[in-house]
Formats: structure tokens, C-alpha cells, sequence
């Protein structure tokens, strides 16, 4: 009756009281109360008793002012108490968004295209959607959308389309990685090298340096401490190889035969002696033992980046003067040179295996959360 004498629809009084029209409708049929903090501007709006509101009819008499002021510090008692709560959860909410963002971020960064790290990006991206529905209700920014539905939809939209372009990018930056290794394995051509009068440039060039060499300075690395250090006018090199391809990551296959003379013989065999044997080679890429007809001397191994060896005939006569040296170094638990094609067959690890997906290799992906190609 009071909204009528006031010709306002319940709409505009829901407007009025920032509440919605269906809290409206049951205030006027008795099913729900407004708060208590809503009953004094209610009767000011309508101007009439705050007895009158509750009871839902007319009083013969105003309410005292002693009453009304009761009403009045409960009101704003409530009210204060509300809106101390509400400050604390959208102090939470809005830091729960930051946060999560960042997470976002930060995981875009240093994303790997692996299950896990996918599982995690998309829950963070759900969280974030969630946090952010719930920041913007309890900041009213929500409640205000809802009233104007076009731009509610509007925001909706917006939402849906920054959520689609985020993951458009993603799936752009992938198809761009995917291109880049295919154009990079096409491109890249396979390096034979047999200059032996080169040897100190493919193995003594430091990483800082320039030029044509550069490329090769792994070959200067820890692993390749089995290779002699150099190349002397006393030395008989009767084999001698490196292989280098690089279509993502750099990969080497090498091999060296020299007949040394009986002194520089037995220094060699004295310094290789003390570098010594890892035995844990035979746990990597399948390895089962020594190449048929040798007995390996000194052997560094990596489960990641493979094998570089040094051996001698099996059974060698106590004149014999001939080392061997391999070097079978890569990454990523897999080659894309297959060793037997540039190696001879008697210089390569029994039973080794370092192709695409070897069995070493995907027990290692598993095991790391990696997927195998």
C-alpha cells in the first residue's frame, strides 16, 4: 500500500535499497524480513512507524522517540559489524586475484608442454574465475552488472573473449614452437669432418669463443677430458671423425684411432687409468657391456648426455701401441643421428640404444613427467 501511495514499481523501490526485486516481493508478503539495518530507512522513506514495517499495519500512534532511537543504534550497530566483515572478505578475494595471476604468469613463463603443467595452468585459470566472480559480488560490482543485463552480457562477453584470445596464444605459441623445431630439422644439414690437422679447433675451443669453431666447444667440456689434449708430430692417427648436427639441441658422434709410440703409449695408458672406469654406464640407454673385442680403459658417462670412451684390443699383445676413443654425446635421452651410421660396428657400446624413443628414454620422461614424442 505505502509503495502504491508512492506510484513506484518494486523495481524502483529495490533500486532505492540497492536489493534486489525478488527481496522486495517478499517483504510485501510477509515471507522474509528486510535486515535490521534497512527497517529505519524504510520507515523514512515511507515515513511511518518502524512497528508499522514489522507488523506489516497501521499504528494509531508514532513510535517514541526513545524506541526509535533503540532501533536506530541497532541498526547502525549491525551495519558496522556488516561492513567489517565484508571489508575483510574483499580484502581476501582481491588479494586471492593477484595471486593467482601471478601464478598465471609466472607458469606461462616457464610452461612445458606436459600434463602436469597443463593440469596446473588450467586449475589456476579456474580458480581465477572463480575468485573473480566472488571479488566482484562481495565488492557489488556484481549486483550493479546484474540490473543492466546488456551489459551484463556485455561483460560476459568481454570475459569469454580475453579467455579465448588467452588461449589462442597459448595454442599460437605452441604451433610456433612445433614450426620452429620442424623448420630447424629441415634446415640443419648433418657435419662430417675428417681434417685431422683441425683437431684442436673442434676440441680445445673455449665456450667465449668466436668464429667458425664455436660450435664445437662442448667437444672442450668434462666429458671429452678421454680425448688427448692435442694432436702431436709423434702421434699416428690412423682414424679420425666428428659428426655434428644440431637441429634443436647439439649432438656429436666421434671417433679417433691413434698408434702411439711404445713411451707416449704407456703415458696415455697411465693418465686414462687414473680417470678410470664408471661402471654405471651399463644402467644407461640400454648399454650392456664393452664393444665386441675391446676392453674399455676409461669411460665418462651421464644419463643425459651419454658416453665418451677410450679402449684397447681385447686380449692386445704387450706390444700393442693402439688406443681407440669415442665420443657418443647428446641430450634430451635421445639422438636424431643414429651412431652405427658414421661408427664402425666393433666401436659401439653393446647393446646401446639412443634413438627417438628408446626404452631408458621413456622410463626417464615418466618418471620426470615428460611426454614422449
Amino acid at each position: 500500500m505505502l509503495r502504491n501511495e508512492k506510484q513506484m514499481t518494486q523495481e524502483q523501490l529495490a533500486q532505492v535499497f540497492n536489493v534486489s526485486s525478488r527481496s522486495v516481493s517478499r517483504w510485501e508478503t510477509g515471507s522474509n524480513l528486510p535486515d535490521i539495518s534497512l527497517l529505519v530507512e524504510i520507515a523514512d522513506f515511507y515515513d511511518v512507524d518502524v512497528r508499522e514495517i514489522i507488523d506489516g499495519e497501521r499504528k494509531s500512534e508514532m513510535m517514541n522517540n526513545e524506541v526509535r532511537e533503540v532501533a536506530e543504534h541497532m541498526a547502525a550497530y549491525a551495519g558496522k559489524e556488516k561492513s567489517k566483515l565484508l571489508t575483510f572478505i574483499q580484502i581476501v578475494s582481491i588479494v586471492g586475484v593477484v595471486v593467482l595471476a601471478a601464478s598465471i604468469a609466472i607458469q606461462s613463463v616457464n610452461f612445458e608442454l606436459n600434463a602436469a603443467s597443463v593440469a596446473t595452468i588450467v586449475a589456476s585459470i579456474i580458480g581465477l574465475i572463480v575468485m573473480g566472480v566472488i571479488t566482484l559480488y562481495v565488492t557489488g560490482v556484481l549486483q550493479k552488472v546484474a540490473r543492466n543485463k546488456k551489459g551484463f552480457f556485455t561483460t560476459v562477453i568481454i570475459v569469454v573473449c580475453l579467455l579465448l584470445g588467452y588461449a589462442l596464444i597459448r595454442f599460437f605459441l605452441i604451433c610456433l614452437a612445433v614450426g620452429l623445431l620442424i623448420f630447424s630439422v629441415w634446415v640443419e644439414k648433418i657435419e662430417v669432418h675428417t681434417d685431422i690437422e683441425n683437431y684442436d679447433n673442434y676440441f680445445n675451443t673455449p665456450i667465449e669463443s668466436d668464429g667458425d669453431y664455436q660450435i664445437y666447444h662442448q667437444l672442450d667440456e668434462e666429458m671429452f677430458r678421454i680425448y688427448p689434449e692435442t694432436i702431436t708430430p709423434d702421434m699416428d692417427p690412423e682414424d679420425f671423425m666428428v659428426v655434428y648436427y644440431n637441429p634443436w639441441d647439439p649432438q656429436f658422434v666421434t671417433d679417433l684411432v691413434v698408434d702411439y709410440t711404445p713411451d707416449d703409449y704407456a703415458a696415455e695408458i697411465a693418465r686414462l687409468e687414473l680417470i678410470g672406469v664408471e661402471e654405471e654406464y651399463l644402467d644407461y640407454y640400454n648399454v650392456t657391456g664393452e664393444p665386441e673385442g675391446y676392453d674399455i680403459i676409461a669411460m665418462d658417462a651421464d644419463e643425459y648426455y651419454g658416453f665418451v670412451y677410450a679402449m684397447i684390443p681385447e686380449g692386445a699383445p704387450a706390444d700393442n701401441t693402439e688406443i681407440t676413443y669415442v665420443g657418443i654425446w647428446f641430450c634430451n635421452y635421445f639422438m636424431d643421428l643414429d651412431p652405427g651410421d658414421y661408427l664402425p660396428e666393433e666401436h659401439i657400446l653393446e647393446g646401446l640404444d639412443v634413438s627417438t624413443n628408446n626404452p631408458y628414454a621413456l622410463r626417464r620422461r615418466e618418471e620426470l613427467g615428460i611426454p614422449s614424442f
